[in-house]
């Protein structure tokens, strides 16, 4: 592999803070974007909704596409989505614009999730790959305490279109990197029919086992608690607390740190300790 490992571990891990980036940095924006659009910021709120629904929709059409035509070809295809999306975002003049636009951005950041988690398991093997797991985990729990505090400033220097220009920019600075500096890592197998009762039925195999569905609740519940905090904290720190935009920014960071923290400790723990036991 003539890339140097560290460059690649460094996409990766972009690749996989992308998807919280793009959940978390416009959420102090919430009532600007509505002030600005005039109207509620429940309507904002949808952006969000539809968010998490693009990414749960990208998931499912990401996985047969990165195993039929490899790893790079439906990242950069998502990749660029994302960055083109995130574009438009600044061009929208109306709330139901910007519901659309953002489902469109979680199918192209989607690609970024998805393809990361698969590259590893491609680099790596064993203990190593334990390993990077567990620190793109880190990754994706550190970046909801960077991400708001990040939109908070922005918001305080310009206005919210700003928070999307930036995420464009951080699309665009992935996609070059990926481009110039990601080998691709499977070639992938031109065999897998994608027509789509082939994939449907596989993915009825999954749905229909008992342990994926059991492992998937338990996960389900354990995040619904997070996401109803997401989509409601702006609201209600800042229309009924009286928190400003930055003090916002800097609530959330504390708590999403608090949340980081044990998580990090697991994390540690999974790395020197059970891998060292079974891996």
């Amino acid at each position: 592999m003539k890339t140097n490992k560290r460059l690649i571990l460094l996409i990766l891990g972009l690749l996989s803070a992308v998807g919280p980036f793009s959940i978390d940095m416009y959420l102090p924006a919430f009532d600007t974007i509505a002030k600005g659009f005039g109207t509620d910021i429940e309507k904002v709120q949808l952006s969000l909704t539809s968010f998490f629904i693009g990414i749960a929709v990208g998931q499912m059409i990401y996985g047969p596409l990165l195993d039929k035509y490899g790893r790079k070809k439906p990242l950069l295809v998502g990749l660029t989505i994302y960055a083109a999306a995130s574009l438009l975002c600044v061009m929208t003049r109306n709330v139901e614009s910007l519901i659309l636009i953002r489902f469109i951005q979680a199918l192209g950041s989607c690609a970024g999730m998805v393809a990361s988690r698969a590259m590893v398991q491609d680099y790596y093997a064993g203990k190593e790959a334990a390993r990077v797991f567990s620190l793109l985990m880190l990754i994706i729990a550190i970046s909801p305490i960077l991400a708001p505090s990040v939109g908070a400033f922005l918001l305080e220097q310009f206005d919210w279109h700003y928070i999307f220009i930036v995420l464009f920019i951080i699309g665009l600075i992935i996609l070059l990197s990926s481009i110039f500096f990601l080998p691709e890592s499977f070639q992938g197998n031109r065999t897998l029919s994608l027509a789509p009762r082939s994939i449907i039925s596989k993915y009825f195999e999954v749905f229909t086992n008992s342990t994926f569905l059991l492992y998937c609740l338990i996960a389900s519940f354990a995040s619904s608690g997070l996401y109803a905090y997401l989509a409601g904290s702006s609201y209600v720190l800042q229309e009924i607390c009286g928190l400003t935009q930055k003090e916002y920014g800097l609530a959330f960071a504390f708590v999403a740190s608090a949340l980081s923290y044990p998580h990090s400790l697991t994390d540690w723990y999974l790395k020197d300790g059970l891998c060292k036991a079974f891996v």
